[in-house]
């Protein structure tokens, strides 16, 4: 059996993606920080493999920035997730977190560009842009199943201690 490759079917950009429309599930949103100490929101949104799209379960990371002048986040930014997501308008949360966890598996369609970073001249995927997706249906995004298991530098990264008599070979 012989094996060739194809050229056209290859991923896009030096971010894993191509620039694009896609429809993603927002899988987590907390509050983070840089090492440097600069405090973030970080989205992370899945493509939908539900849906028939390039890159199923990919992952693509949206932050959201706190201004050094005020430091506050750029309400209009949440806003228009909020949107994307058909949130309640007005909904009073009682904490910021409350806000953030309800971003959590709502499905949006967002835009995609890769953009190079004035931080460290890189490129990465960004999100350009958010609207309300255009899937209709149940929603049957299948998520990647937890392993039960860690790998050796897993754990060697969690601080657990191998020894010699662990290991068993």
């Amino acid at each position: 059996m012989g094996f060739s490759l194809d050229f056209n079917d290859v991923f896009g950009g030096s971010g894993g993606i191509a620039d694009g429309e896609y429809e993603v599930i927002i899988n987590q949103c907390n509050e983070d920080a840089s090492p440097g100490g600069a405090e973030f929101i970080n989205v992370d949104l899945i493509i939908r493999n539900d849906v028939e799209q390039a890159y199923p379960n990919f992952h693509v990371f949206h932050k959201i920035w706190k201004a050094k002048a005020t430091g506050k986040y750029n309400m209009k930014s949440l806003n228009t997730i909020g949107k994307a997501c058909k949130l309640q308008k007005g909904k009073m949360y009682p904490s910021f977190e409350a806000l953030l966890q309800d971003f959590v598996l709502q499905t949006v369609r967002v835009r995609v560009k890769n953009e190079k970073s004035d931080y460290n001249g890189k490129i990465y995927p960004n999100i350009t842009g958010w609207d309300v997706s255009n899937t209709v249906g149940p929603f049957q995004h299948q998520f990647k199943k937890k392993r039960d298991t860690q790998t050796f530098s897993e754990m060697k990264q969690s601080g657990i201690r191998m020894q010699d008599q662990d290991l068993p070979f």
